[in-house]
């Protein structure tokens, strides 16, 4: 297995993390320095990351309903929870992508970096709705503006699945992931939001789970989300 691969698997950090760790001298095997992210590895070679010994653990992926004033990161420095605290897992879990502390919903956390990698990375264009409460009614042509894509100040978006669910409240999918991309399309066609819910990633429905609440993903939901992410 490929040594970024590996740390992946090991859930040191998602692969691409783990490149850059490879990268910057961090990584030691059988206690050379190595810096090629290609290098081969398996389970009996001694790895270590700054000094410490990695080896593969058992995969898990949680399903959380992250409230609001969380922060999507493994630890968190400030008076704010980070979304890890909320999981009862003794692994070394890592949230899959973000969500803005002011946003709620559907987030998933794993020691997997490989399905992290494709969950995450546009190339796979695994689909994200979200339940989204604008400040006032959007028009007819907004929600066509936002279906074709607007433009942002870091390039066009891509189409995207728009529906009206109320008043002031659409839902809408979209297949990337840039930092609060939905905030900023409404932005983009004069309109702002006042509450975000992610309802889905990929097959995987929020469903009933309660805010706040987290669970351990069935090895069929865990398999529909590597077919969401096959292409």
């Amino acid at each position: 297995m490929r040594l970024a691969k590996y740390l992946a698997h090991a859930g040191v950090a998602s692969r691409r993390a783990a490149e850059q760790l490879i990268a910057a001298g961090k990584v030691r095997v059988a206690g050379e320095p190595v810096t090629d992210r290609a290098r081969d590895v398996d389970e009996g070679d001694d790895v270590r990351v700054d000094g410490r010994p990695v080896a593969p653990e058992p995969r898990e992926v949680w399903a959380l309903n992250k409230p609001a004033g969380v922060v999507s990161t493994a630890s968190e420095p400030g008076s704010r929870r980070a979304v890890t605290d909320l999981v009862d897992s003794e692994r070394r879990l890592y949230p899959v992508g973000r969500l803005d502390a002011d946003s709620t919903g559907l987030m998933l956390l794993t020691n997997d970096g490989e399905l992290a990698n494709r969950l995450t990375h546009p190339r796979y264009g695994v689909a994200k709705t979200y339940r989204v409460r604008l400040s006032r009614p959007p028009s007819d042509a907004e929600l066509d503006r936002l279906r074709r894509g607007v433009r942002l100040e870091d390039g066009p978006t891509a189409p995207a699945e728009v529906e009206r669910r109320g008043q002031r409240e659409i839902e809408i999918t979209i297949r990337e992931g840039r930092k609060r991309q939905v905030r900023r399309m409404a932005e983009a066609v004069g309109n702002t939001v006042e509450g975000l819910v992610r309802t889905r990633i990929g097959s995987l429905e929020l469903g009933d789970l309660p805010r706040g609440a987290a669970r351990p993903l069935e090895p069929g939901e865990i398999s529909s989300l590597w077919e969401d992410a096959a292409s």
